[in-house]
């Protein structure tokens, strides 16, 4: 007999949870079964066809009777969990035909919207705004598509220079502006509160993702944290800039102090929950996330910026600057832009390099 490899336990007082994550099935065991199952973790040969409980757990696949093949991994168990637990989603009836999805789907909205939609903030941000200057393209007109694409690169090595607000504004605005180019249409299954439309899709047209900028050089803004409003293409001041340096916030990636002008992007899984109940949705925040921050990088390129990306974060530290602790929005990536030389790495990197391929 063999323990099922694609089992977690959760210590739930006064008993455990096993949690087979491949199959999406949970027990809650008490006493006397999480004793018999640590003796038979301890030595499967145990197992006692006269046992109730040794039977229960192999008709459960806790047990098995066959060793089971394992996905080949190498990362740590716990992203193993995470994907090998968000596949295969459970469906009570899988659709046969279109007019039947069409049925189960607006079944499903409706259920949706009988629940409340979430706010637009989790926590609340200044009153007072600063509006932005109207987005311009007129710095964009003569770059290609391709010509972005062919251009777009990383940069670890960026200057003091400031950037202007207006580039901001054009950053922010065909980032993570609601697009008054893309009119409300109403859509089954998205309250109006819901139905603005960014340039980069959105899982269930949620629009999720949200931006806070970490502002040092900007002509026409004050150094700071600052919140961003689609719905009104406007800023908030949350707080001024720390005194520890961006790269502190960065997992210590400290050439990226000089950057002007970055942007956490953060997640709001309380509006996945709303509409997905399902623990695959949280694949969805960071394929969002991915959509926005290209986004981010194309328009930055084309406005002839070097850009830079990171999904290296301190976490509490960045929970903590945005005022995101303990809340259902996090943060999972940072984009920034600025001038320099736009070298793949840092002179101090390279210096390292040199001195190493020179045996100095």
């Amino acid at each position: 007999m063999h323990i099922n490899p694609c089992l977690f336990i959760l210590a739930r007082s006064p008993n455990q949870i096993v949690w087979n994550y491949e199959q999406h099935t949970q027990f809650e065991l008490d006493i006397n079964y999480s004793t018999r199952l640590a003796q038979l973790i301890d030595d499967p040969s145990d197992f006692d066809a006269c046992n109730p409980i040794d039977i229960e757990f192999l008709n459960a696949s806790i047990l098995t009777a066959e060793p089971q093949k394992t996905l080949e991994w190498r990362w740590d168990e716990l992203s193993r969990i995470f994907h090998i637990g968000t596949k295969n989603i459970p469906c009570e009836s899988v659709p046969k035909d279109i007019n039947e999805w069409a049925i189960l789907y607006l079944q499903h909205c409706n259920e949706v919207l009988s629940s409340p939609t979430p706010p637009t903030r989790v926590k609340s941000c200044p009153v007072d705004r600063i509006a932005l200057p109207p987005c311009s393209l007129v710095d964009m007109e003569d770059v290609s598509l391709g010509q972005t694409l062919v251009s777009r690169s990383t940069s670890r090595s960026f200057n003091e220079q400031p950037i202007s607000i207006e580039q901001v504004s054009t950053l922010l605005y065909l980032t993570l502006g609601y697009l008054n180019e893309r009119p409300f249409i109403h859509e089954t299954g998205h309250p109006e509160a819901l139905g603005a439309r960014r340039s980069s899709p959105s899982g269930g047209g949620l629009n999720t993702c949200e931006g806070y900028l970490y502002v040092r050089h900007v002509c026409g803004l004050e150094p700071g944290v600052y919140a961003y409003h689609p719905d009104a293409h406007a800023l908030s001041l949350l707080r001024p800039l720390p005194d520890a340096p961006l790269g502190q916030l960065l997992s210590g990636q400290h050439f990226i102090n000089p950057l002007p002008f970055g942007l956490f992007v953060t997640s709001r899984f309380d509006k996945l929950w709303w509409k997905y109940e399902h623990s695959r949705a949280y694949r969805m925040a960071f394929v969002e996330t991915g959509h926005v921050s290209q986004v981010f990088l194309m328009v930055a390129t084309a406005l002839g910026l070097n850009t830079w990306l990171t999904g290296a974060l301190s976490d509490r530290q960045v929970e903590r600057l945005l005022g995101l602790e303990d809340t259902p929005e996090q943060p999972l990536f940072f984009v920034g832009c600025g001038h320099g030389d736009g070298q793949v790495h840092c002179k101090e990197l390279m210096a390292l390099v040199n001195s190493q391929d020179t045996g100095s």
